[in-house]
């Protein structure tokens, strides 16, 4: 998942989002402790995506409580 979809989104779309990956971090979980998981880095890829659902909150949550716009016209600071 792509930091410019999640800055996107609006904060209910991105608390449904955080409570999706929630979700399926957990279904992950479960088939490794059954040994039915066969690509173990879905779990890595899954907790980065929490991570940065998390943090477009944080920075949307931040934004609202300083009045300034929102942060999807920030650059990414992404190398080229």
């Amino acid at each position: 998942m792509k930091t410019s979809d999640l800055r996107a989104k609006d904060a209910a779309g991105l608390e449904k989002e955080v409570s999706e990956l929630l979700k399926a971090h957990f279904g992950l979980r479960m088939q490794k402790a059954t040994q039915q998981l066969t690509n173990h880095s879905q779990l890595k890829n899954t907790r980065r995506d929490i991570a940065r659902a998390k943090t477009s909150q944080a920075e949307q949550k931040r934004a609202a409580a300083a009045g300034t716009p929102a942060v999807a016209a920030k650059k990414t600071g992404a190398k080229k």
